[in-house]
């Protein structure tokens, strides 16, 4: 029965990052007007997406502080005896990830409406939001079934932990890129001058910052293969 679960758990992951990828691409489609009003909308879509990640901040801080405690201890895989200090901290990760916030605009019901680079800002969020929170989740589940499941149970969390280790670095991989694409999307619609208080170039540098490959990604490399 667990062994189950974690198959279906398993395909609710594989749909995460293919479901973000069309909403960012909807938004790429929409971005490519330049009409006075459609820059217009653009800029009040930055703006919102921008408050939406200030708002997040603070829980993406505390699951990067937990994944940098847990990732070491997963990143090369999980061995048939599991080591004392795994589960508690992969728990702990699953945890923060669940709780990272993910503001009502960037939903997926209401992500659609979104315009410009707002909308691919959108889907890389919950490509990380996601992808870590069922990444952390399915190697949880995978380090209870090999430590005390069926061997077969044992068998299929061995052969399919790598996708679940990757996952979670896909997700921070992605969330890495939100101040690249945030300091892009300011810049080709007008930067300072364009938005002037409504977003500031030191309010989006901050974001930048809290959302950057030093932040967010993590290291080394999964060093786990499928099927190992």
């Amino acid at each position: 029965m667990k062994a189950l679960r974690l198959a279906a758990m398993l395909l609710a992951l594989s749909g995460v990052a293919g479901a973000t990828a069309v909403l960012a691409g909807c938004g790429g489609a929409r971005s490519s007007s330049s009409t006075p009003a459609a820059e217009r909308l653009q800029r009040e879509d930055l703006v919102a997406v921008s408050h939406g990640l200030r708002q997040a901040e603070r829980s993406v801080g505390r699951e990067m502080a937990a994944a940098r405690i847990a990732w070491p201890l997963v990143a090369n895989g999980l061995p048939a005896k599991i080591p004392p200090g795994v589960r508690p901290a992969v728990s702990a990760a699953s945890a923060a990830a669940r709780g990272i916030v993910l503001p009502p605009l960037m939903s997926k019901p209401q992500a659609r409406s979104l315009t410009g680079p707002a909308a691919g800002i959108a889907g890389l969020f919950q490509s990380f939001s996601g992808l870590t929170e069922r990444g952390w989740t399915l190697t949880g589940a995978a380090a209870d079934e090999i430590e005390s499941g069926s061997p077969a149970a044992a068998r299929f969390a061995r052969e399919n932990v790598a996708l679940y280790i990757d996952a979670v670095y896909d997700g921070h991989f992605d969330g890495g890129l939100i101040g690249k694409s945030l300091l892009a999307g300011y810049r080709k619609l007008g930067g300072a001058a364009g938005f002037g208080a409504t977003l500031t170039q030191a309010e989006v540098d901050a974001l930048a910052g809290a959302y950057s490959p030093a932040a967010e990604q993590l290291h080394p490399h999964p060093g786990v293969k499928l099927g190992a």
